[in-house]
């Protein structure tokens, strides 16, 4: 049985690279579905896509996670391919991506653009590779894993992991989250070298330093949070403990030696550390527990999974 691969291309403001992407995806793969899907794009994106050939759907929910959470429910096929829509992704590569997926070898390939430095070579934003990698080694260390590119936009997935998986992001963090989903829930996931190039001349990103910075921080909080609740509430509740004994250690002192306690405020706000040291303890401990029954949960459903 034939295969049905879709090649998704979220847009947004890419009318002169859209056309391109399209028409080196059709040459790659003249039998894929080309879904390209305009995300309230102020250019001629959605018609230069279209006369390339492509099928041109909008979205408009601004932000990629939106846009691939309606690509992954509307779009019927066996494989998924993800890129972007400015061409810093060679469609050249798509094989190798696709090739572990339909072997049954993988539910996810990820098209790694630092194994032969291209990224770091043609990417001109520092803090954009900063953030990147203090990403990554978060990730590593708290999943026990060795990826090399955590925030790739050209991936491969199997139907059970599109159809499975549920979004949350809105925006650009929605690599980030399919990464976690996958070591979370224990997909098979397969790194696949592939070059990266730079937009071409008169192509300009959407992304920004500062709120995108911002937004790096903030997934680094959540990942920390969400998928290692113990982990998190217990260095919350080490530095809470630690607070009071600096807060109490003085007021011990005084009592052991005087036999009475003159800093009574400090006693008191002592005992507040210690209190919430051991609130943000237990919080731990219940949701590690939630988050193991909600792992189990999901299993289940993989069970019922009709692929």
């Amino acid at each position: 049985m034939t295969m049905r691969i879709a090649v998704l291309i979220p847009c947004y403001n890419e009318e002169l690279t859209i056309g391109k992407v399209v028409q080196d995806f059709r040459r790659e793969l003249p039998d894929a579905e080309i879904y390209v899907y305009d995300n309230n794009s102020r250019d001629r994106t959605a018609e230069v896509a279209r006369e390339a050939g492509a099928i041109v759907r909008r979205e408009t929910r601004q932000g990629k996670g939106n846009v691939v959470r309606s690509m992954f429910r509307d779009i019927d096929a066996d494989v998924y391919v993800m890129t972007d829509g400015d061409d810093t992704y060679p469609a050249e590569f798509v094989h190798d991506l696709i090739r572990p997926i339909i072997e049954g070898e993988a539910d996810m390939c990820i098209g790694d653009r630092h194994s032969d430095g291209s990224y770091s070579k043609e990417n001109k934003r520092p803090f954009h590779n900063f953030g990147n990698q203090l990403v990554r080694k978060l990730i590593n260390t708290l999943f026990h894993a060795d990826l090399r590119d955590i925030m790739t936009g050209y991936r491969a997935f199997s139907r059970r992991f599109a159809k499975t998986m549920p979004i949350q992001s809105e925006g650009f963090e929605i690599e980030t989250e399919m990464t976690l989903h996958a070591l979370d829930k224990r997909f098979r996931i397969l790194e696949i070298p592939i070059q990266y190039r730079d937009r071409p001349p008169g192509s300009h990103s959407k992304l920004n330093t500062l709120s995108d910075g911002i937004r790096v921080l903030k997934t680094v909080f959540w990942i920390f949070k969400d998928y290692k609740p113990l982990a998190f509430f217990t260095a919350v509740a080490l530095i809470l403990f630690l607070a009071g004994l600096g807060v109490g250690i003085p007021v011990l002192y005084e009592y052991f030696s005087f036999g009475r306690i003159a800093k009574i405020p400090s006693a008191i706000l002592a005992v507040g550390f210690m209190v919430l040291a051991t609130n943000s303890l237990t919080c731990g401990f219940i949701l590690d527990t939630i988050v193991r029954h909600h792992r189990d949960y999901y299993e289940l459903l993989q069970n019922e999974f009709k692929g």
